[in-house]
């Protein structure tokens, strides 16, 4: 008897720019995402910074940019990245500010391809480095991020206002 070794989950998956339609599924990530960062409940985002978000996406006059990873209809993850002036290159650089992928879809390469992806819209839009920040715990992100790209070893500091 002959059997079919089962699909490779990646093989199907599709990153795409986000679309107005997505906005329900987009919010769930999004919701999960700041929920893993302590922004959930009374501490979650003002609906007004939502959508001033989401809205952005849309906006061409905006330097900010979201995908999504599909995969039979449904969004298993989302990454938002946008582009900067810095003081020690000409080029723009890119930051991906948010990534974040459904614990169901972990470990399937979503992540990988959110950041390849992130990678060619880097380049796409002239940037020379793409760069982003994670918690030091963060470990089950920093493995794949060591694999992905460089560790130059900064700290940051930030100071609410």
């Amino acid at each position: 008897m002959e059997t079919t070794p089962p699909a490779d989950p990646r093989s199907n998956l599709t990153i795409r720019p986000v679309r107005p339609a997505d906005f329900a599924a987009w919010s769930v990530l999004w919701a999960g995402y700041n929920a893993f960062y302590g922004r959930s409940g009374p501490t979650a985002l003002a609906a007004a910074i939502v959508e001033t978000t989401w809205s952005r996406f849309f906006d061409a006059n905006e330097p900010v940019h979201a995908l999504v990873a599909e995969r039979d209809g449904e969004l298993l993850g989302l990454a938002h990245y946008l582009f900067h002036r810095n003081t020690i290159l000409i080029e723009p650089i890119c930051y991906m500010q948010d990534l974040y992928t459904l614990d169901t879809a972990r470990g399937q390469g979503v992540g990988r391809r959110l950041i390849e992806a992130v990678y060619a819209g880097a380049a796409q839009g002239g940037a020379k480095r793409v760069y982003w920040h994670t918690r030091e715990a963060n470990s089950t992100a920093r493995a794949l991020y060591d694999q992905v790209a460089d560790f130059p070893g900064s700290v940051v500091y930030s100071k609410t206002l």
